[in-house]
């Protein structure tokens, strides 16, 4: 095979490898990949996100309903509602009542407001008179006038600085359920607003809290998705337009949605004791960075294996090639170049020695009657000889002659830089040690004789006819009687 169509089968070799390994490989990783992620995604959606708003809302009800229910507590406390009505006669016993609901519950502020007298009971004593035309005021008024029998408001606490406060606003009724005034605690937003940066830190999801109208009415230090603020709407979040349509009737749900592209997976929850819904968000790049990075390592796991599978096969094959080269251009018996291979070597050595105008001998050397040998002895007999013979041929060269054996009992040496005179040097020093050589083979010391044919390149010579001259001086010294050395002239 030439050795540019072993080249070509080679390269087609390793690309139909590297398309089956990469493809296999590619397509068990994506396989992989998209059933661990439809996995994931079912247990995010039916799993995660529901026991997350469990748990979210068992906290909800120690942090948040707690109070809710101690203001409930208080607008039905006998104590309270029996010292409004029976005049308000000393602030003292009411805030002693106040200062101890605030301690003993922990809560940032407590306090009640009389409808007959108007007065702001805090835990601190007196605060003030609630007056309709105070704009600071309109609370109370609110409360006072609406239906429900409590509201959660988020305002400045006058009775702490001003400091930003979510009351929770319970509406005080005699034992004849009519109205007697405003009873309630509150929690500072910093404090809630901590309470929701830690759930949404502890469960790693997006927190928030909206009312029956869709308004965000709670959120962490940063907000909600893509920065909402308390106050905005579920609507203003891309994606969550249509969901507000299905927030007032109370009712929890799972939901699924698409912001810039980004998926996102939404666990809804009715809150009946604040009248509030608990957003529990999560992002989906989050829930399938580990996979996803999964799928990365296994790619470039496959990429290196491939790389090593390719590259142990282009070994394989390289050295296989250089094998059957070898064997193409080599004499098995001998461990000589054979013919093609000495045509390989011939050819740059004469290109050398008419480039560089160089001498360059040939030596056809053939063993005397070498068939009666075979005939007498045998061919393994034969072999032997051939082996020792070539060994001892070789033990007479230098690195740069070129040696074949060129078919049976014939051999052909090319010496470099060897004129005619040298080169008959050296064949009568073959053909000397060769006469005087012994070969032993089962017992029988075996010998032989050599006939050699001497010829030199001459200007616009070539292999053919220098090759063709030592045959002739080849013939010539066995019809002389053999074992002798004879030398064809050039004849142009």
């Amino acid at each position: 095979m030439p050795l540019s169509t072993s080249r070509k089968a080679q390269a087609t070799l390793l690309v139909v490898l590297s398309i089956l390994l990469l493809g296999g490989f590619l397509a068990t990783s994506l396989v992989s990949y998209y059933s661990s992620r439809d996995s994931i995604r079912y247990s995010i959606v039916n799993t995660e996100l529901p026991l997350t708003s469990d748990n979210i809302y068992s906290e909800i009800q120690k942090d948040l309903i707690r109070p809710t229910q101690i203001a409930s507590m208080m607008a039905r406390d006998t104590f309270l509602r029996d010292w409004a009505l029976d005049g308000e006669r000393d602030a003292e016993p009411m805030t002693r009542y106040l200062r101890e609901i605030q301690e003993h519950y922990g809560t940032f502020t407590s306090f009640f407001i009389s409808e007959k007298t108007r007065t702001y009971y805090q835990a601190k004593g007196v605060l003030k008179q609630v007056k309709e035309e105070e704009p600071r005021d309109a609370w109370y008024f609110r409360v006072r006038s609406m239906v429900e029998p409590y509201e959660i408001s988020v305002d400045p606490d006058m009775a702490n600085g001003d400091q930003l406060t979510f009351f929770i606003n319970f509406k005080v009724f005699d034992y004849q359920n009519n109205f007697i005034g405003v009873a309630g605690v509150g929690l500072t937003v910093d404090a809630v607003v901590k309470l929701v940066d830690d759930y949404q830190q502890r469960y790693d999801r997006s927190i928030y809290f909206s009312d029956s109208q869709g308004r965000l009415v709670l959120t962490g230090a940063k907000g909600g998705p893509m920065g909402i603020q308390r106050g905005q709407r579920i609507s203003d979040i891309p994606g969550l337009e249509t969901l507000q349509s299905k927030l007032p009737a109370p009712k929890s749900g799972r939901y699924s949605y698409q912001e810039h592209g980004r998926g996102h997976f939404l666990n809804v929850r009715y809150i009946p004791e604040l009248d509030w819904y608990l957003f529990v968000d999560k992002h989906e790049e989050g829930a399938l960075a580990s996979i996803r990075h999964s799928l990365y390592l296994n790619l470039l796991i496959c990429a290196l294996i491939s790389a090593l599978v390719l590259g142990l096969v282009f070994i394989a094959t390289r050295r296989y090639q250089q094998r059957i080269a070898a064997l193409a251009t080599t004499d098995s018996l001998t461990g000589l170049p054979n013919r093609r291979g000495f045509d390989l070597l011939a050819a740059q050595a004469l290109q050398e020695a008419l480039r560089e105008q160089s001498p360059l001998s040939a030596l056809l050397i053939d063993l005397d009657n070498f068939k009666q040998l075979n005939d007498t002895h045998g061919h393994l007999a034969g072999d032997q000889v051939l082996r020792g013979f070539s060994l001892a041929l070789q033990s007479n060269l230098r690195q740069s002659d070129i040696i074949c054996r060129w078919g049976g009992e014939e051999f052909i040496l090319l010496l470099k830089d060897t004129g005619s005179s040298t080169a008959r040097q050296l064949a009568e020093k073959i053909r000397q040690q060769t006469e005087q050589e012994v070969f032993a083979f089962n017992g029988v010391n075996l010998r032989v004789t050599t006939s050699i044919g001497i010829s030199e390149l001459h200007r616009d010579d070539n292999l053919e006819r220098i090759l063709a001259r030592a045959d002739r001086a080849l013939y010539r010294a066995k019809q002389s009687g053999r074992n002798r050395v004879c030398e064809e002239t050039f004849a142009p």
